[in-house]
């Protein structure tokens, strides 16, 4: 964080054009104490319901249920209202990093931010079965992702107080682990206290014990890390202002290190197919698999628990041979993996635990590595801004992996003339296959992995 105010140049022109120089950035040069590491992972550990309860198992299942209307309609509303929810991320997410990058109120901002994301989870339970609550639990929803992903910069920028260049993807790993861990220990608690099949009320339930989840364990983070003083006031910026330095920062980054905007379009391309395997993974399952609610609760826990593990373990191996070599091979085993799922459908749900469970333990590390990436790269000073512009460049491709898992179905309809949903796997490699193409192309140069 730059000391007196000035705004320190994105990327210096000595980087050359060959690849970022992963020698320098934000990362501390002192190893953090393990408490501070732990106290950060809890942070994904204590949000990520709103991901697993929420928006994946429970909360969107139920608000396009029938209580609420058509199935198709409710699911076109849904699908809307994520839409414009991904438009405000991409719209805000790089200025307010930006800001907290000049302001060095990192922690005061994603503090407030996790508080109302809290409160943003425990107010669905005003969302009662019935159409006319439709709209109100689009809005709390669609909010709940703004507000989610917003504080995900923050919460990301501030890897570089519990990381060295040596430790970033053990550290990442961890606290990606940690989330896929955190959403599943809540779901089985939930389970636990309400049983499988849930009713409104249980729904509801549900959401009131979100809210208190991420209130409660997101405390440690705070405690541990604090806003670093600055020693001087920066100038507040008008939104005109904030977008023109946005550019400006853009066309800085392009002229002196064209592989990182190169890395942000790629990884915006693999990182949505890898939200498509979450998404629709239950989707197929259902539809293709013939798995009941109670199995797809089954098998979400023991994926997540796998996902957790994998990516712990991959983040000891981002740190010894690289994040590009991570992100590849998980594409590559994913594309694989995705393409058995298609040839072997007729095998049943046999076919869908097996190849789907070995799909678990590749999207993890593949994120967790794409974070660790970009924070080796990012100049000092800039944390936020550029943490934004992941997110803005994720947001901006966002439509293709729905498209493609759309667009595929279609076309398969012309090949078999009974349910053609299995083609929709193909749309998701198609996507991640682009994804890792577009990475083979970006270079990590500069830095000695040990």
């Amino acid at each position: 964080m730059s000391g007196d105010g000035a705004d320190p140049q994105p990327f210096s022109p000595d980087d050359g054009v060959g690849g970022p120089d992963l020698t320098h950035g934000t990362l501390a040069t002192e190893k953090a104490p393990v408490w501070k590491v732990l106290s950060w992972g809890m942070w994904d550990w204590g949000t990520q319901p709103f991901q697993t309860v929420i928006t994946t198992f429970v909360f969107s299942v139920y608000l396009t249920s029938s209580a609420f209307g058509d199935t198709e309609s409710t699911s076109l509303a849904l699908s809307l209202a994520t839409g414009i929810a991904g438009l405000f991320i991409a719209l805000l997410a790089p200025v307010l990093g930006q800001g907290s990058d000049r302001s060095g109120k990192r922690m005061s901002n994603l503090r407030r931010q996790t508080w109302l994301l809290a409160g943003l989870s425990a107010s669905l339970w005003f969302v009662k079965p019935d159409p006319a609550f439709l709209v109100l639990g689009l809005v709390l929803l669609g909010l709940g992702n703004v507000v989610a992903e917003i504080a995900n910069v923050n919460y990301y920028s501030a890897i570089d107080q519990v990381s060295t260049p040596k430790s970033v993807g053990k550290v990442s790993g961890l606290g990606w682990g940690m989330g896929y861990i955190g959403g599943i220990a809540i779901l089985l608690l939930i389970v636990a206290l309400r049983g499988v099949d849930f009713d409104a009320d249980d729904v509801r339930f549900a959401m009131l014990l979100c809210g208190a989840w991420t209130a409660v364990f997101t405390i440690p983070l705070f405690m541990a890390l604090k806003d670093k003083p600055r020693s001087t006031k920066v100038q507040r910026r008008n939104p005109l202002q904030a977008y023109g330095a946005l550019f400006a920062s853009l066309v800085r980054i392009y002229r002196s290190s064209p592989n990182t905007i190169w890395f942000l379009i790629a990884s915006a391309l693999f990182r949505d197919g890898l939200a498509g395997v979450f998404t629709f993974g239950a989707v197929l399952a259902a539809g293709t698999f013939g798995f009941s609610f109670g199995d797809i609760i089954i098998f979400g826990i023991v994926a997540n628990v796998s996902a957790g593990v994998s990516t712990m373990l991959f983040g000891l191996l981002d740190d010894r041979v690289g994040p590009k070599k991570v992100i590849i091979i998980s594409l590559i085993a994913l594309v694989l993996l995705g393409s058995a799922i298609f040839v072997l459908h007729d095998g049943g749900k046999p076919v869908f635990w097996v190849c789907g469970l070995a799909m678990t333990l590749f999207v993890g590390p593949a994120q967790s590595a794409s974070r660790s990436f970009l924070a080796r790269i990012i100049p000092a000073g800039k944390a936020g801004e550029t943490f934004g512009l992941y997110a803005t460049t994720g947001r901006a491709v966002s439509f293709l992996a729905p498209l493609a898992f759309g667009g595929a179905i279609l076309i398969g309809k012309r090949f078999v003339d009974g349910d053609a949903q299995y083609f929709g796997i193909l749309g998701i490699v198609l996507v991640l296959l682009i994804g890792l193409v577009a990475m083979l192309r970006v270079k990590e140069e500069g830095h000695s992995f040990d």
